[in-house]
C-alpha cells in the first residue's frame, strides 16, 4: 500500500485545497500543508484546539498561533519564494502513515541550481511540540541568507485576534507572547534553530515578526540543514506556561530532530498495528480509507479528558472551530472501535458543557438541555442568526440553524448511549451522563405539541439534517431521535434505580420520582408522531414535503443565477422543491434499521437519493450505509468512495453564499470508516454481542480490520466465502 500523497507543481488556485489535504496534527494543534515562506495571504495556520476569540461583531473563532515555521530564502541577494519566483521543480508530499509533511523545490538561478527540502511533523508524543527540518543545496558557491523565526502576522478569517505580541530573545531561543483581544489569553510560541556549520547570524524584528537571518556561502553540492523545534503553550494550559514551554523546548533541543522523529514514527506505527484496514483487490479504496483514518487520528484530543473535535477538524477557523453533531453521529464510531479512551473524552465534553445547554434552553423558554448547534468552550453556541451572505446584495441572510435544529440534543444522547453499548462502561452515566440524558429528554418533553382534536404529540417548527428546508413540522428524523431520547431516558432511570443513585438535580425543578418520570416518558414514546410510509412506501420527510415541486437536482441547479448562491433559506432555489441537501429520512432508516422492513428501506433509498444534492460531506456515507443494508453494495461503493476521498478530490464545496467554508472533512472520514466496517463489513451489535453479516463489493477479495468491543480486541477477516471473528 502507498502511504504517501504527492502534489507536483505549484498553483495559486490550489493553495486552500492543498493546505487542507496535506494537514498534519497531534490533537493539540493542526498545521496546514502550506510552505515555509507563505505569509497570511496564502493561508498558513497552526490551529489550536479549544481556544477561541472574538473581535467586534465578527464571528468568534479558534486561534491560529504565531507561525514558528516561517522561513524565507535569499540567494545572491534575490528572494526565492514559491509564490513569487518561478521554479524549475516543485512538489509537496504527506507521509500519512507517520504524519510527516515535506516539500522539495528546485530553482534555476543565474549561477546554478539550488534545491530546498523541508520536512515537519506535529510530535505525536509531545502535543505542544512542532519539529521542522530545512535543507539547502547548491551546485555552486551560493551566497545564502535564510530568514527564519516567528511570524505573528497570522491568517485570520474574523480577526486580528492578537492585540499585542511581545517578542523576546531568550538565550538561543526566540519567543512570541500574543495576547488575545476578547479574554486576554496568552499564546506563547518559542522556537530554537540549530545548525552545525559556520554562519553569520543577525536578529531582525519588525511589527508582528521576529527573525534571525543566517548568512553563509555554500560549498558546491553540499547539503546545509537547519533543525527547528517549536513549542506552543497557552495561559489556558497552565499558569506556569512560560516555565513549561522553556523546559520542554530545552528537552526537545537536547533530544534532537532525528531522535524525536524516530519516536514520533514509532508511536504512529503502534497506532496502525490495530487501526490499519486491509482491502485486498482495491488499492484505491484502501488508501483513501486509511488516509481518512489518518485525518481523524491527527485531530483526536488525547491531551485532554474532556474535549471534542470541530466540524472542520483543526484545519483552520472555518465554521468557527465549533463542535457540531458531526462528532457524535459520524466520527464517534471510529474512536469507539479503535480507541475507546478518545471516545470517552469526546462524550465527557458534552457532559461537561451541560450547563451551557441548560442556559440555551432557558433562553428560548424551554426546559432541560438544548445543546449548541455550534459549540465552543463551556457549551457556548457560536452559531449566528445570519450564517449565509446573499451573493446578490452582499447582505447577511437570516437562517435558523441555531434556533430550530433541535436534533442536536438527541445526537448527544445517542453518543452517550452508543458509548455505553460499545464499551460496556456505564460509569459515564454516574459521571454526569445520566443527568445529561434526562435533561435532554426534559427538553424534548417541553417541545411536544398536542392539537386539540388529537391525542398524539408532534414537534413543530424545526430543521432536520436537510437544511434546505427550514421551519418544518414533524421532520421524521427529528421526531425519531426525540423518541430515542425518551427511550434512553427510561434506560437511564433503570440504571439510577439499579445503582441506587440519587436522581440527578433537574436544574432546580421539583424533586421528581423515577416512577413519575418513567410514566411521562413512556407516554411520550407511545404518543409521539412518526411519519408513516405513503402508499408507495415512501416516508414523507416532513409534513407537506411531497406536495412540493418534484424536480431533479439538475433542474434546480440550472435555476442558479450565481455559482455560490445558497440553495436553502426563504428564497433558495431548493426551498420549494423536493430536492434536499443531504440524507434525512435515509439517516433515520440507517440508524434504526429495525423500524421498517427491507422493502420500505429500499423504496426510500430509491426515492430520496436522486433528489439529494449531497451538498454536505455528511450525506454520501448515510446513503452508502443504507445501501449496504438493502444489499446494494455496488450502488453503495461510489458513495463510500466519495466520503473516503472528500479531502483527496478536487472540487469540494468551499463556499456557502459568500462565506468561506473550506477545510478538512472529518465527518466524511468517519462516515467512510463506518461504511467500511458497519456497511461492507456488516458489523452490528445485538443483545450486547457482535454480529457480522458482510456485504463486500464484488471486486473486494478480502476485508480485514481490528475493533475494540467491551474491553476486548478482535480481528475481523472477511471474504466472499468466509467470515472470521477472532479475539486477540
Amino acid at each position: 500500500m502507498n502511504w504517501k500523497i504527492t502534489e507536483k507543481g505549484w498553483s495559486k488556485e490550489l493553495i486552500s485545497t492543498l493546505g487542507n489535504r496535506f494537514l498534519i496534527g497531534n490533537g493539540y494543534m493542526g498545521v496546514r500543508g502550506t510552505l515555509e515562506e507563505y505569509k497570511k495571504e496564502q493561508m498558513p495556520a497552526i490551529n489550536l484546539a479549544g481556544l477561541y476569540d472574538r473581535v467586534g461583531d465578527g464571528w468568534r473563532e479558534p486561534l491560529n498561533a504565531p507561525n514558528g515555521l516561517f522561513a524565507q530564502l535569499k540567494i545572491d541577494d534575490t528572494w526565492y519564494l514559491v509564490p513569487e519566483m518561478e521554479n524549475k521543480e516543485h512538489e509537496i508530499s504527506l507521509d500519512y502513515r507517520h504524519g510527516i509533511f515535506s516539500r522539495r523545490t528546485v530553482w534555476s538561478t543565474k549561477r546554478g541550481i539550488v534545491t530546498v527540502i523541508g520536512e515537519r511533523f506535529a510530535d505525536f508524543n509531545h502535543p505542544h511540540l512542532l519539529c521542522m527540518s530545512y535543507s539547502i543545496e547548491a551546485d555552486f558557491h551560493a551566497d545564502i541568507a535564510l530568514l527564519t523565526g516567528i511570524d505573528g502576522d497570522v491568517w485570520d478569517i474574523n480577526g486580528p485576534h492578537y492585540d499585542k505580541i511581545l517578542f523576546q530573545n531568550v538565550g538561543n531561543y526566540l519567543s512570541a507572547e500574543a495576547v488575545t483581544h476578547e479574554c486576554g489569553d496568552t499564546v506563547l510560541v518559542m522556537e530554537s534553530c540549530y545548525y552545525d556549520f559556520a554562519g553569520e547570524e543577525k536578529l531582525k524584528e519588525k511589527e508582528k515578526q521576529s527573525f534571525r537571518q543566517i548568512s553563509f556561502v555554500t560549498e558546491p553540492n553540499k547539503t546545509y540543514t537547519f533543525e527547528k523545534e517549536i513549542v506552543i503553550y497557552t495561559s489556558k494550559d497552565s499558569v506556569a506556561y512560560k516555565e513549561k514551554a522553556e523546559k520542554e523546548l530545552k528537552k526537545a533541543v537536547k533530544t534532537g530532530y532525528d531522535a524525536l522523529k524516530r519516536e514520533h514514527e514509532k508511536t504512529w506505527e503502534e497506532k496502525w498495528c490495530t487501526k490499519e484496514i486491509e482491502i485486498e483487490g482495491d488499492d484505491e479504496a484502501m488508501e483513501a480509507l486509511n488516509y481518512s483514518m489518518y485525518q481523524l487520528e491527527c485531530i483526536a484530543p488525547r491531551h485532554e479528558k474532556s474535549m471534542s473535535i470541530p466540524a472542520r477538524g483543526l484545519s483552520g477557523q472555518t465554521y468557527k472551530g465549533a463542535v457540531f453533531w458531526d462528532t457524535e453521529m459520524f466520527m464517534l464510531d471510529f474512536f469507539l472501535f479503535t480507541e475507546p479512551e478518545v471516545a470517552k473524552t469526546l462524550m465527557k465534553y458534552r457532559i461537561d458543557t451541560l450547563e451551557g445547554a441548560r442556559k440555551k434552553a432557558a433562553s428560548y423558554g424551554f426546559d432541560g438541555a438544548f445543546y449548541a448547534w455550534e459549540s465552543q468552550e463551556g457549551g457556548y453556541d457560536a452559531c449566528s442568526d445570519y450564517n449565509v451572505t446573499d451573493v446578490f446584495t452582499g447582505r447577511p441572510m437570516r437562517t435558523y440553524f441555531k434556533d430550530k435544529q433541535i436534533h442536536i440534543s438527541a445526537a448527544v444522547v445517542y453518543g452517550i448511549m452508543r458509548y455505553v453499548e460499545m464499551t460496556g462502561d456505564d460509569t459515564i452515566l454516574a459521571e454526569g451522563g445520566a443527568q445529561t440524558v434526562l435533561e435532554c429528554a426534559r427538553f424534548y418533553e417541553s417541545l411536544l405539541v398536542k392539537k386539540v382534536c388529537s391525542e398524539q404529540y408532534e414537534l413543530h417548527d424545526v430543521i432536520g439534517p436537510d437544511e434546505y428546508h427550514e421551519r418544518v413540522n414533524n421532520n421524521g428524523y427529528t421526531n425519531r431521535m426525540a423518541k430515542f431520547t425518551f427511550e434512553s431516558a427510561l434506560q437511564v432511570l433503570d440504571y439510577v434505580d439499579r445503582k441506587k443513585l440519587p436522581l440527578p438535580d433537574m436544574n432546580g425543578s421539583e424533586a421528581w420520582q423515577t416512577d413519575r418520570l418513567r410514566m411521562k416518558y413512556q407516554d411520550a414514546i407511545a404518543r409521539l408522531y412518526l411519519p408513516k410510509p405513503d402508499t408507495d412506501g415512501v416516508i414523507p420527510q416532513f409534513d407537506g414535503y411531497r406536495s412540493l415541486e418534484d424536480v431533479s437536482v439538475a433542474e434546480v441547479r440550472s435555476r442558479l443565477l450565481h455559482e455560490k448562491e445558497y440553495w436553502g433559506g426563504a428564497y433558495g432555489v431548493a426551498s420549494h422543491t423536493q430536492v434536499i441537501k443531504q440524507a434525512d429520512v435515509v439517516t433515520w432508516l440507517t440508524l434504526f434499521p429495525k423500524d421498517y422492513d427491507l422493502d420500505v428501506k429500499l423504496k426510500n433509498w430509491n426515492y430520496y437519493e436522486p433528489r439529494t444534492e449531497h451538498g454536505s460531506s455528511l450525506s454520501a456515507c448515510m446513503y452508502a450505509l443504507l445501501g449496504c443494508k438493502c444489499n446494494m453494495q455496488e450502488k453503495a461503493y461510489p458513495l463510500f468512495l466519495k466520503s473516503a476521498k472528500a479531502d483527496l478530490s478536487d472540487g469540494g464545496k468551499e463556499w456557502a453564499g459568500l462565506i468561506y467554508i473550506g477545510g478538512t472533512h472529518p465527518a466524511a472520514a468517519g462516515g467512510a470508516y463506518m461504511t467500511a466496517v458497519e456497511g461492507f463489513g456488516g458489523l452490528t451489535i445485538e443483545n450486547q454481542s457482535l454480529r457480522i453479516e458482510p456485504k463486500l463489493p464484488k471486486h473486494w477479495k478480502k476485508l480485514r480490520f481490528h475493533i475494540w468491543f467491551r474491553g476486548e480486541l478482535y480481528e475481523v477477516t472477511l471474504t466472499h466465502e468466509t467470515t472470521k471473528l477472532e479475539k486477540l
